[in-house]
């Protein structure tokens, strides 16, 4: 079955009139008894299925195509295609049909597909095994000419006729000389037979008519013909157009006559492609293939000619870098350089590799970072166009250019964070440049096309790079819209808070929605060097402020930030997130959307659903703790009864493993017995708890997970009753209505007894233990200052209180230390 002369792929011809490809095999040709006749079957290479068994019918039109295709017929409206990898094993099979039908295998098609009533048409005329005589070319004989272009279209065999008839005599020439002679004589109707020939040579889809056609001496001629359009009133003015209002700019002289020609000729027949042929029908969709083909290599011949004269190309990057050229010029220069790349994309990948690899030995990115930095926008625009055709040709060579740029240059003048800063200050309403800009970061920053070498990883070199020298760049804009008046390294206890800006302006909005999907997109694929940053910077705090915005797509991309991380499942983040009571603003968002029943909606509730279905213990503990009481309400759907099961169950587990533990073992640190060292280690964040808890992170902020639990139940009780005399907390301050609000701010202001609450806080009564107003745990979680320490506390687990009843009266998270 290896031969390869027998391999064919089968394609039948679908409703679209579009070949599908049914399978690759090896075709025979045998007797089938079933079928009584000699039969062609196909077995695929795959797994020896028959792929097709399809009887010679005496009858069937084959054809034989371009050496290696057979098409035929099977019913009138199921149409067989086999396409042969060699010639050899198409002639072969040709043969047997030939043989079957007995035909000479030397013919391309074994019946004359000729319908009836074209039979009737041109009884009259001759045989059709000869070429078709053509009429004299004369003025009173194109009526007849226009009739024999027309009907041939609908048979490939006299197509094929027609086509070689016209080659041999010369006879296009002729008819553009009777056409110059009707547009003298104002001769309409001559004109609109014109018009018809001309289109049904076209159709003809031979590409030695075309090389006749589109010639200087007739392409001129040939778009005249298609001006008169006996459809419309008046013809159009397309060689007007192409003569006076097209203009071939040359941005630098181009010297070689023959390389002009083809650039105009290109031109010409794309127009003639594009604005005067009408859109073909269905029916005649592959009537112009040959068109596009010769379009198609005459961009190719172009790229290649300009490619091979350096010194042309050399000129381009000269006058496109130097500051003197001025703004119309370097216009010209940065649009010939987008449409010489947008030729490009016809090359082979072979022919396409050292295109761009000639562009980059020249210098197209140093040039491209001086353009795209500058105040025009058309400019601007045909840089990113070009910028985006290297990104996805090689985002690789564009990566190491950046990185050997940074050991030269300030982090300003870097490409990417030009890139990054065209996105931030796009101009455009939709923000469409800044749109597409996005997308190439998002591709430079993939670590799925970064490459990995024996002596280097370019992922990680590149991450380190870009987290380094260009993440500040791209948070930016969200962490200005989310700041407040006071840096958080400058918190002091009862200081003043302003309000949390949060961008209400569309444009912005849309801005920061496309720097959060980058994020996320970080999140997903950066896992240690996304991760840092946000501990570093607090970042989960600051986008979810953005839950306020009145925009809701901004505030479901802060959630989709919030539910990626929360999707890698990682402890490290979970801790972040309980400490930092990341959760409030979630929930403030989801009880002050009410009932509505809306997409924010559903994706908080997925998002719970998510922890509960996954049962990730750490964050189940710390929702049912702080704010079961705001959430039981919710009864449409089970999720928050579901995580506070889930809860009571892991608590009820936990205790019957304290009980089964011996009291010695309980209260001795260092046991050493077959549990596991993560116990002791507990026990040290535990006592670490005792001695710096001071500082940062309030002690009941903190993670359930199974490991989580102390050892030593007995004495964390003993020692959170000592830390509830120091702490209180105001839990969910019940609004008149009778329900929950949790307040989420981000400092502590003590100076006047109470706290401008962010925007979603509602005027609520409160009772008298909570009437100083909440205050913010941001001073807990970044940079308290406390009377006893000012150091920062890592982001360990802290045990939590069992007792709910309890919980309710005491959870420092929404109180300030003010011990000092």
């Amino acid at each position: 079955m290896s031969d390869t002369r027998r391999r064919v792929k089968v394609y039948t011809l679908n409703e679209e009139r579009q070949w599908d490809d049914r399978g690759t095999g090896h075709v025979s040709s045998t007797y089938v008894e079933r079928l009584k006749g000699m039969s062609l079957l196909v077995r695929a290479e795959s797994d020896g299925s028959l792929l097709l068994e399809s009887k010679i019918n005496p009858n069937t039109a084959y054809q034989k195509q371009q050496d290696t295709l057979i098409v035929w017929s099977e019913a009138e409206n199921y149409d067989l295609a086999l396409s042969f990898q060699e010639k050899a094993g198409c002639d072969e099979i040709w043969e047997k049909i030939c043989q079957v039908q007995g035909k000479d295998p030397s013919v391309e098609v074994t019946q004359d597909l000729i319908d009836e009533s074209e039979e009737e048409r041109f009884e009259e005329m001759p045989e059709t095994t000869h070429l078709i005589d053509l009429p004299t070319c004369e003025l009173n004989k194109l009526e007849e000419i226009a009739d024999l272009v027309t009907s041939v279209l609908s048979s490939p065999i006299r197509r094929e006729k027609l086509a070689l008839a016209l080659e041999n005599e010369g006879y296009i020439k002729k008819l553009l000389q009777l056409f110059q002679l009707c547009e003298n004589l104002e001769n309409t109707e001559g004109l609109h037979h014109l018009y018809e020939i001309i289109r049904g040579i076209l159709f003809l889809n031979k590409a030695t008519l075309f090389e006749v056609m589109f010639s200087d001496e007739c392409i001129m001629d040939v778009v005249g013909c298609l001006e008169y359009d006996p459809a419309l009133a008046q013809p159009k003015r397309h060689r007007e157009f192409l003569t006076k209002t097209a203009k071939f700019k040359e941005v630098i002289p181009i010297t070689d006559s023959e390389l002009r020609q083809k650039i105009h000729q290109t031109y010409r027949v794309q127009y003639i492609q594009d604005i005067i042929l009408p859109t073909p029908s269905v029916f005649e969709e592959n009537f112009l293939s040959t068109l596009t083909s010769f379009i198609f290599f005459n961009k190719v011949e172009i790229v290649s000619m300009l490619q091979e004269d350096e010194k042309f190309l050399s000129e381009v990057f000269a006058q496109l870098t130097d500051e003197a050229t001025d703004d119309d010029k370097r216009r010209e220069l940065v649009n010939f350089f987008k449409e010489f790349c947008a030729f490009s994309q016809t090359l082979q990948p072979q022919n396409r590799d050292t295109f761009f690899k000639t562009l980059a030995k020249l210098g197209i990115l140093p040039a491209l970072e001086i353009v795209m930095g500058m105040d025009d926008l058309q400019v601007r625009s045909a840089a990113t166009d070009i910028f985006s055709y290297l990104v996805e040709f090689s985002p690789s060579m564009v990566r190491e250019f950046v990185m050997q740029e940074a050991q030269q240059s300030d982090d300003d003048i870097l490409l990417i964070n030009v890139v990054i800063e065209q996105m931030i200050c796009d101009t455009d309403p939709e923000l469409g440049g800044a749109v597409q800009l996005m997308g190439l970061l998002r591709t430079l920053i993939d670590p799925e096309n970064m490459l990995a070498t024996a002596n280097k990883t370019e992922k990680s070199e590149f991450l380190n790079f870009f987290y380094n020298h260009c993440m500040h760049v791209l948070t930016a804009p969200l962490l200005a819209n989310t700041s407040e008046d006071k840096s958080d390294k400058d918190v002091v206890v009862g200081s003043n808070k302003s309000n949390t800006i949060c961008p209400d302006n569309y444009q912005t909005a849309q801005l920061l929605a496309l720097i959060l999907e980058l994020l996320t997109f970080c999140v997903e694929h950066h896992t240690y060097h996304i991760k840092n940053y946000i501990m570093n910077k607090d970042l989960l705090r600051r986008v979810l402020v953005l839950m306020n915005s009145k925009h809701t797509f901004l505030a479901l991309c802060a959630l989709r930030f919030m539910r990626r991380i929360i999707g890698l499942k990682d402890e490290f983040y979970n801790r972040y997130i309980t400490k930092g009571n990341l959760f409030e603003p979630v929930i403030n968002a989801l009880l002050d959307n009410g009932t509505r029943y809306n997409l924010l909606n559903s994706a908080v509730i997925e998002l719970f659903e998510f922890i509960r279905v996954e049962d990730i213990k750490s964050l189940t503990a710390h929702i049912v703790e702080n704010f079961y009481k705001a959430l039981e309400s919710i009864e449409y759907v089970q999720t928050f009864k579901g995580l506070k099961t889930k809860y009571e169950q892991e608590k009820d587990r936990q205790s019957q493993k304290l009980n089964s533990v011996p009291s010695i073992l309980r209260s001795n640190r260092f046991r050493r017995d077959a549990r596991t060292l993560e116990d002791d280690e507990e026990m040290w964040f535990n006592e670490d708890e005792e001695e710096e808890g001071e500082a940062v992170v309030p002690p009941v902020e903190k993670s359930k997970s199974e490991d989580d639990f102390p050892d030593s139940y007995e004495k964390f009780m003993e020692t959170k009753k000592a830390k509830e005399s120091e702490d209180k907390e105001n839990l969910p301050k019940r609004t008149s209505a009778g329900g929950f609000k949790f307040t989420f701010s981000h400092s502590a202001s003590a100076t006047n007894g109470a706290n401008s609450t962010n925007s979603k806080s509602v005027a609520a009564q409160t009772s008298p233990a909570s009437s100083n107003g909440s205050s913010s745990k941001n001073a807990n979680l970044t940079a308290a200052v406390t009377a006893t320490k000012g150091s920062l506390v890592g982001l360990v687990d802290y045990p939590d209180d069992e007792e709910e009843d309890e919980e309710e009266e005491t959870s420092p998270r929404k109180r300030p230390r003010l011990g000092s």
